[in-house]
């Protein structure tokens, strides 16, 4: 691990031109959602990272919120934005002991259809005995540089960095970073946050996971979370 090592973070968010039309008001009946889909938000555009099908909840990372309604990139509603943490320091020097959170939690709308396939088809799970290590084999998937692979370059707390092969543009934050399996399967353990330095990063999903653990139980003890509230019903929307 490379302790006090100071580099500067960027944040891989596309942000849509003004132009751009709105989301839809309502989610649109058997729309797909999936890991490694186009999200938007407002005027980000970020990569969905994970969907929990016993839930329906999806994942993404929090620098991609936005003000309430998630769509597709045909502007489709699928969900809508639950929870989230973003410390990320866009611009700024950050020294590998620094705590990066970076996550966003998306209630999936009743009317859309839900998978855990990633697009090169590999079904993409969580177990908690896989974490990022130093040296590990992994991949990531981003909506704009799609499937690459290196190895985890360093874990550092909470996050960490790939190299030898792992690329990230503008629009891949949020993507899933997983190990592949010999079953054909995924392993999903981060997803894509910045580029610190040279290097793409990641958060961790254990410690995610953890972060959104505490966040509901927050909630749960009547305490208000990092949220957005859900947007009221048109007059004349159908019961």
């Amino acid at each position: 691990m490379r302790r006090w090592c100071l580099r500067v973070l960027t944040v891989a968010t596309v942000l849509l031109p003004p132009a751009v039309a709105p989301l839809t008001a309502h989610a649109t009946p058997g729309v797909l959602v999936y890991p490694g889909m186009e999200v938007r938000q407002d005027t980000n555009v970020c990569t969905l990272g994970f969907v929990d099908i016993a839930t329906r909840t999806a994942f993404t990372a929090g620098h991609c919120r936005g003000s309430g309604s998630v769509g597709d990139k045909f502007g489709n509603v699928v969900g809508h934005q639950a929870i989230f943490r973003d410390n990320t320091p866009a611009g700024a020097t950050v020294a590998t002991d620094h705590l990066i959170a970076d996550w966003e939690t998306i209630a999936l709308a009743p009317e859309v259809v839900v998978n855990n396939v990633l697009p090169g088809g590999r079904v993409l799970v969580v177990d908690p005995t896989v974490s990022p290590q130093p040296g590990q084999r992994v991949c990531h998937f981003g909506v704009v540089t799609a499937e690459s692979c290196g190895t985890v370059d360093a874990v550092n707390n909470g996050w960490f960095t790939m190299a030898n092969g792992v690329v990230s543009q503008k629009g891949d934050s949020g993507g899933p970073v997983y190990v592949p399996t010999d079953d054909g399967r995924a392993v999903i353990v981060g997803m894509f946050n910045s580029t610190w330095g040279t290097y793409p990063a990641a958060v961790s999903w254990q410690a995610a996971d953890q972060q959104i653990r505490e966040e509901v139980f927050t909630a749960s003890s009547g305490i208000a979370p990092n949220a957005v509230p859900q947007p009221p019903v048109p007059p004349n929307a159908p019961a």
